[in-house]
């Protein structure tokens, strides 16, 4: 090699090395404004709140996908909460009933945090048409709770946890807060059961991962940087699961490379076997306003986790795939009944938040 080739070799490596220091820079910018919108998106509540305040408090609920699949309206005295069917997810949720269970998480927050602000009120579900969500309030005396202080901190947090087992006294707290008429809890904190909830979520994930469409639809709910997070305000942010930011190009890329069934079985085997438990929901009834009810019931049994310095997070793949439900069922003492909602709990790390599209553009004008 000539000089003038290692002289272009050289300049190769400063434009190369420029560039991904560049890159770096642009990252931790985006990094910090992301910090920021999630510092503001989860602020206090004002001690008068406006309706816009209820429904941002509302809007921090769990829901599938993170697709936010709601529009809230407002009238004096009232507010109403209805599916957004543009953010449906066919291929996971063919039927809705994720949906409508996300409305009832965001339903909880929206109740809480009225009576935390003296507007306490009533749920109501009204089955007309596509089912909506009323929310009737009235001036009441302030009714703050630990589970409404959890509201801004609660995250579905998809680490490993420490294994540490939870305390008698706080199981029965969870139970209590998630007490929801209609709505039986089942708490599972053995490990023999454990692990046969371990073995349904890995047949639910291989089976879902076999799926083109399921893989299609999954992907395009990825948020792979926070920049890209922040621009659509919705979606799975990869770096709230532990994984690194990737540029937009890149992300796709290195998704369709890592994301394979026996690496997503792996991560569930082992974050399952660092649960403390498993909370299974099952409504007694299989309609909307019970998949509804269902919702309430997670909701508030994650914002209890919240208070009591645990961590949550959905493992969903049981009750998503039709013939591991009846299975799920019996494993749970409910046979013949329809499995809701798989969260697994334990004490883990925080990790970033999920981001939120803007309280404008879920308010639907009346």
């Amino acid at each position: 090699m000539n000089r003038r080739h290692m002289l272009i070799g050289a300049g190769g490596l400063l434009a190369l090395g420029g560039a991904a220091g560049w890159m770096a820079m642009r990252q931790r910018q985006a990094a910090a404004s992301y910090r920021e919108a999630m510092q503001a998106l989860r602020a206090d509540l004002p001690l008068q709140p406006r309706d816009h305040d209820l429904i941002r408090h509302a809007t921090l609920a769990a829901n599938g996908h993170n697709t936010q699949p709601w529009l809230f309206s407002v009238a004096p005295g009232e507010i109403i909460i209805q599916p957004d069917f543009s953010r449906r997810t066919p291929v996971v949720d063919p039927d809705d009933h994720h949906l409508y269970a996300s409305l009832g998480c965001a339903a909880e927050n929206l109740a809480l945090a009225a009576a935390a602000r003296g507007r306490g009120g009533e749920l109501v579900f009204d089955d007309h048409g596509d089912g909506r969500i009323v929310f009737a309030h009235q001036p009441t005396e302030p009714q703050e709770s630990p589970l409404f202080a959890a509201i801004p901190h609660r995250q579905s947090t998809r680490a490993v946890y420490d294994g540490r087992p939870v305390s008698a006294a706080d199981l029965q707290s969870l139970a209590d807060a998630a007490a929801i008429p209609g709505i039986d809890m089942v708490l599972i904190t053995e490990r023999p059961q454990l692990d046969r909830v371990r073995d349904l979520v890995i047949a639910g994930n291989s089976a879902q991962m076999a799926d083109p469409e399921f893989i299609r639809e999954l992907k395009a709910w990825l948020r792979f940087n926070p920049g890209q997070a922040l621009r659509t305000g919705d979606g799975l942010y990869s770096v709230a699961s532990g994984n690194p930011a990737l540029p937009d190009w890149l992300g796709p890329r290195a998704f369709d490379l890592v994301f394979t069934a026996r690496a997503e079985n792996d991560k569930y085997a082992a974050q399952l076997r660092s649960s403390a438990g498993v909370a299974v929901f099952v409504g007694q009834q299989d309609d909307r306003e019970h998949w509804m009810r269902a919702g309430r019931a997670c909701q508030r049994f994650a914002l209890q986790a919240t208070a009591l310095g645990l961590k949550c997070a959905f493992v969903n793949q049981p009750v998503e795939v039709t013939s591991l439900r009846p299975e799920l069922a019996a494993l749970v003492g409910l046979p013949g009944r329809r499995p809701n909602i798989v969260m697994r709990f334990g004490y883990g790390p925080a990790l970033p938040y999920a981001p939120r599209r803007p309280v404008e553009a879920v308010i639907r004008a009346t």
